[in-house]
């Protein structure tokens, strides 16, 4: 069982004014440095927390990468957290968990012609490598047995409820669309197409 090892308060989001607090722990399974970001709740009659299980993503979230959504959805679960409260557990598992120099040779595929998980294919990887057992266990140091989940992607959804976490309802992101040269609509419909996201495709349709 893994257990909250420090606490520490600071200020995220695009604003950088957000009051926060991080949360690291001891004792998960694959031993990487998962943290919690905690933001209070607006609404002390909101029992069930909303959850945001979001992987890091340095191209999209520090960079804002044009290839991906990952950034716009970081900052859209920071400003609702910050209206509602809730937790974003940010899990350090980048490229669906291929890792950073492998999702970089990924991108030289994706310019090919392939989409992301053709790309991870190419290279030896299965389309997703995640798996949220520790996310599980964060919750559970933390008390947390009822969420309202932050999320599009049905793996995550069936992955909180198999381990006993009841799921009260979904929250889904926005479809972010960035435009260009390089941009992100393919990247949008190949996970609804192939990864069953649940996002609405009449708004990645949109110009």
């Amino acid at each position: 069982m893994a257990q909250v090892r420090a606490r520490v308060e600071l200020n995220v989001g695009q604003r950088s004014h957000i009051p926060a607090e991080i949360v690291s722990f001891s004792g998960l399974k694959d031993g990487v440095e998962h943290v919690a970001v905690i933001f209070n709740q607006a609404d002390q009659n909101q029992h069930t927390p909303l959850i945001r299980m979001h992987s890091e993503c340095l191209t999209g979230d520090v960079f804002h990468s044009s290839r991906c959504d990952c950034g716009e959805q970081l900052n859209e679960s920071i400003e609702l957290m910050h209206q509602q409260g809730g937790i974003l557990l940010y899990l350090r598992q980048e490229g669906r968990g291929i890792g950073l120099y492998n999702k970089i040779d990924a991108y030289v595929l994706q310019s090919q012609g392939m989409n992301t998980y053709e790309a991870n294919n190419h290279l030896g990887f299965a389309d997703d490598l995640r798996e949220f057992s520790d996310a599980v266990l964060m919750l559970q140091a933390l008390n947390i047995k009822q969420v309202r989940l932050m999320t599009n992607n049905p793996k995550k959804l069936n992955a909180l409820r198999d381990a006993g976490i009841e799921v009260e309802s979904v929250v889904g992101t926005h479809a972010h669309i960035k435009s260009g040269h390089v941009g992100n609509r393919a990247y949008l419909e190949t996970k609804i197409q192939h990864g069953s996201h649940m996002l609405d495709i009449k708004k990645i349709s949109k110009p």
